[in-house]
């Protein structure tokens, strides 16, 4: 059975496909060749800063922000004896860290400059913080010191303006702070869920599951080098560097805007 016509006489299907076409065209922008690479970095980086935040100076997360959510949501229902007061020190950071982070890069951008650069320079300067609160400081898993809260408000605040920075970049697939869809589209265009749209074989496919990686092996590494007894400014410290070589490394990248039109570009 042929597929019905449109009224002007073009197929209904080929309309359809068209518009999957341009919808697909809208929603992936024109990224610069290592920015993919970089987000699997600053992927590692998650892990290695959760790390320190939920085993040495919580509980509590400091990127994923669903985590905190639910400790504060049990803590009032006196369910699980959970401590809320970390949880709620890094959920108010978090939320001026994407606000001060949106006027920032909106600001950079308006005046022609690198946000993307901009917004790491001032991750890496924010976790560099925490290293210098937590230098000396031995990890403590709950009942919280005031330098560890101190610490996780800086980290929550760096990660508010990471959220904000990577929303604006928008890779897909790599959000860099949390796994979940990620996660999700791999394993659903895989042999197990042989679902097509996810691109099962392609870049983006392989992309999502190496960020699944990158955050298990930032997280694993973190823990292990807390068990070997480093302080939370030594865990911190490597996050700090790394954050600063992602941003200096896009220097040499071709510049793109969020607000301009899909495959156009403008020095940034």
């Amino acid at each position: 059975m042929s597929a019905p016509e449109h009224p002007g006489g073009v197929s209904l299907s080929g309309v359809m496909d068209e518009n999957r076409e341009a919808g697909r065209a809208a929603g992936s922008p024109l990224l610069p060749p290592r920015m993919p690479a970089l987000m699997i970095v600053l992927t590692w980086v998650t892990g290695m800063v959760e790390a320190a935040s939920l085993l040495a100076l919580g509980p509590a997360f400091t990127a994923m922000q669903t985590g905190n959510v639910l400790f504060l949501a049990f803590g009032a229902a006196g369910a699980g004896r959970l401590e809320t007061l970390a949880p709620g020190v890094s959920l108010a950071a978090f939320v001026v860290g994407v606000v001060c982070g949106s006027h920032l890069e909106s600001v950079t951008e308006i005046r022609g400059r690198r946000w993307f650069v901009i917004g790491l320079i001032a991750e890496a300067g924010l976790i560099l913080t925490a290293a210098v609160i937590g230098w000396g400081l031995a990890p403590q898993y709950g009942s919280p010191a005031p330098r560890h809260l101190a610490a996780t408000a800086v980290l929550a605040l760096a990660m508010g303006l990471r959220n904000t920075t990577i929303m604006r970049a928008n890779v897909p697939g790599v959000p860099t702070t949390l796994v979940t869809r990620s996660m999700t589209a791999f394993l659903g265009a895989s042999a197990m869920g042989r679902e097509n749209t996810y691109g099962f074989g392609t870049a983006g496919w392989k992309l999502r599951g190496l960020s699944v990686l990158a955050m298990f092996a930032g997280g694993f590494l973190g823990a292990l080098l807390l068990r070997a007894g480093w302080t939370v400014g030594w865990l911190l410290l490597p996050a700090a560097a790394t954050v600063l070589v992602v941003g200096l490394l896009y220097l040499n990248q071709p510049g793109f805007h969020t607000d301009q039109a899909p495959g156009r570009e403008r020095p940034g």
